[in-house]
């Protein structure tokens, strides 16, 4: 009996939309942004966002298997790539921070002194000083390789430490070894395990870091939520999305800037 009253009360209570799968960056998540919006996003949007927290690579790779509704990842040239294999409808612009590199407070490679990312990223490799490299196919592994690729350095050696982990694992290698790493913005103002690390090089245009919008075509996967996923775009490029990513700060520092087009 107390089955039979279990499954007619079942059938009085509404059905639980899916909640839309959205891949997204390991930085995204560190910042503290995803808890800063996901709350606004339920109430105003009626929109349940279950994250997938992985780095850009990965979150493609889930996009083009239809294992997600939408990613929101930050390589741009990968991204176009996406849309163009007609993985993604298109490619909307939402955010930006930027990358900066960290290092030991005494500097052995004498970051301080570079006028450029390139110049900073040669030093490391001159010195031949502990750098540690997320090694992830992450959005920010690809913008460290094209650093060093601008340098023309092919990083290798015991100096080079690839530890295939996101970022905030990463920055905790980096703080153990005391050794040089690149890291987005918003996840260094969040890292709270700083001892004997510091912000050394900054500034440079080539570290400008874009966070994208691609909702999964659903020509290619029939079953993903498209309408779920325009609703939530329609959000990140309204004023109150705008309003809530320019003011989320940590320590009096902005973590992202929204820059989408209307």
């Amino acid at each position: 009996m107390i089955r039979v009253l279990l499954a007619l009360l079942s059938l009085t209570q509404p059905l639980q939309a899916e909640p839309l799968r959205l891949a997204v960056t390991t930085s995204f998540n560190n910042s503290g942004l995803a808890d800063h919006l996901l709350p606004a996003i339920r109430d105003e949007t009626g929109l349940e966002v279950a994250l997938l927290v992985v780095g850009t690579g990965q979150a493609l790779r889930l996009g083009a298997a239809g294992d997600v509704d939408a990613v929101l990842v930050h390589d741009a040239a990968a991204e176009e790539a996406f849309v163009a294999a007609g993985h993604a409808t298109h490619r909307r612009e939402i955010m930006y921070n930027d990358f900066v590199l960290l290092g030991p407070v005494d500097d052995p490679a004498g970051l301080g002194a570079a006028t450029s990312a390139v110049e900073a990223f040669a030093a490391i490799a001159n010195g031949r000083v502990p750098f540690v490299s997320r090694g992830d196919d992450s959005g920010t592994h690809k913008a460290e390789l094209r650093l060093w690729d601008a340098a023309g350095i092919d990083p290798d050696g015991p100096w080079y430490r690839p530890v295939g982990a996101g970022m905030g694992a990463a920055l905790n290698t980096a703080t153990a070894m005391q050794a040089y790493i690149l890291s987005d913005r918003a996840s260094w103002l969040n890292f709270g395990n700083r001892e004997g690390m510091a912000l050394l090089f900054e500034g440079d245009p080539a570290l400008f870091n874009q966070y994208a919008f691609l909702p999964v075509n659903p020509v290619r996967h029939p079953h993903v939520d498209a309408a779920g996923a325009a609703r939530l775009e329609d959000w990140l490029v309204s004023d109150r999305a705008r309003t809530l990513i320019d003011g989320h700060r940590i320590a009096g520092a902005a973590t992202f800037t929204w820059n989408a087009t209307r």
